[in-house]
């Protein structure tokens, strides 16, 4: 009996691809209740700044939109369920010359495939540091930025964009990497990344969600094809971080123009099943989806009362 044709011609599962992360949100809120699709930021055209120096003679910040670890936030260790107190509402900074606990248990990252027990995999300012040292770049930064996951785009676009670019021009930063985690953080992620470009400093985002980033029209974008929370490499795995951050820099040397997408040559694993997963209705019972709601519903009266503090 002669194979299938797909292993006949090679071919990958239908599901090894990037995960739809909009229809898959989409449909996971309307099945838990909340029946008004959201709207994702979507455009067609998109600012472009080129380099103005080499990397080698740039100053490079990270934007980021993990938390700083805060004690009396409940759990937001690793593998902590979603936790709505330790989200944060203005953009805030960080000494890129110090050490910091930053943490990702407010925003929806893949908490199946992935346990948030290495804060390499989101926060890149290990890697950028030795980029610095060893000369790729010029320098670091002397902040990074904290980038709140707001779903309202109008304060992402009015407050918290002209906010980090105003810190990222008192830096006199060159360069803007980008890292976000959770399906809204790419979104937020790809509007600042436009505003930056549109004032001059040229960006690339680090992410996993390519369908968010591309209908935003972010300038310049290395997907990696990992669970969410993954933008920077792979856990426990340096030299996947390296790499990651490495081909995040050639993307900004060698794009032509704007909307460019690169793809990381790194798989997370030789099994493609975990994309199924986040979000996927077709894999929840009536009563995982009730769980789900109620839960939801304590998120937000927890936000609503961190808004209001």
């Amino acid at each position: 009996m002669s194979a299938p044709l797909d292993d006949q011609l090679g071919f990958a599962p239908d599901y090894d691809s990037a995960v739809p992360y909009m229809q898959r949100t989409r449909d996971y809120y309307a099945a838990i209740g909340y029946t008004t699709p959201y709207r994702w930021a979507h455009y067609v055209e998109a600012p472009f700044q080129p380099l103005k120096k080499p990397l080698a003679k740039s100053r490079v910040t990270i934007i980021t939109t993990a938390a700083k670890y805060d004690p009396t936030k409940g759990d937001q260790g690793p593998g902590a369920a979603y936790n709505g107190s330790a989200k944060f509402y203005q953009v805030y900074d960080g000494d890129t010359a110090k050490q910091h606990d930053l943490r990702i248990s407010h925003i929806g990252y893949d908490r199946k495939h992935t346990t948030a027990t290495d804060s390499g995999t989101w926060f890149p300012l290990p890697q950028l540091l030795k980029a610095a040292a060893s000369g790729r770049i010029g320098e670091v930064a002397p902040r990074f930025f904290g980038a709140p996951t707001n779903r309202s785009h109008r304060v992402t676009i009015d407050v918290d964009a002209p906010d980090i670019l105003a810190r990222c021009q008192a830096d006199k930063v060159d360069v803007a990497v980008i890292v976000p985690n959770c399906p809204v953080c790419h979104q937020t992620s790809a509007l600042v990344a436009r505003h930056l470009e549109a004032n001059g400093i040229p960006t690339v985002v680090m992410g996993c969600a390519k369908d968010i980033v591309e209908h935003a029209a972010a300038p310049r974008l290395l997907f990696s094809d990992f669970p969410l929370g993954n933008s920077a490499g792979k856990p426990q795995d340096v030299e996947s971080q390296a790499l990651t951050l490495e081909l995040a820099l050639r993307l900004l040397e060698s794009a032509a123009g704007s909307r460019t997408t690169m793809q990381s040559p790194l798989r997370w694993s030789e099994d493609a099943s975990w994309k199924l997963d986040y979000n996927n209705i077709a894999q929840m019972s009536p009563e995982e989806l009730e769980r789900r709601r109620a839960e939801f519903d304590k998120q937000k009266e927890i936000a609503r009362g961190n808004r209001a503090a």
